[in-house]
């Protein structure tokens, strides 16, 4: 059974950094993309960003790109997603999520690519 499970989500100041991990079992990790999605309060839930199964490729959202970084450690099973200069439109409830085909070089970036989710962490900025 595919499980993810989030941390780090947090309090920040704006201009803090906060760095979410998101930790699988229950898989051949290695072998999948990856991505952070968010769900700003009485918003959808957006892509942030995405991670290739070797990192070769990575994809990030216009709103975060230069802010956030996306990586993974396949022995630990685990990505990550390091937030600098947060600001209060950061403000969402984080998810990670697995792409469902294994081994594409291209990152997907929509929801419908990605079927086991993580419970979600809350990060909220405060100005």
């Amino acid at each position: 059974q595919v499980q993810l499970v989030e941390s780090g989500g947090g309090l920040a100041q704006a201009g803090g950094s906060l760095r979410l991990s998101c930790a699988a079992s229950g898989l051949t990790f290695s072998m999948y993309a990856m991505g952070w999605f968010r769900q700003p309060p009485g918003k959808g839930r957006e892509v942030v960003a995405a991670i290739n199964w070797s990192s070769s490729n990575t994809y990030y959202a216009d709103s975060v790109k230069g802010r956030f970084t996306i990586s993974r450690d396949n022995a630990k099973k685990t990505v990550y997603l390091q937030m600098n200069s947060l600001k209060p439109e950061d403000t969402a409830v984080y998810y990670c999520a697995l792409d469902t085909r294994p081994y594409l070089n291209a990152v997907r970036t929509t929801m419908q690519e990605y079927g086991n989710w993580g419970q979600g962490t809350q990060v909220t900025v405060s100005s």
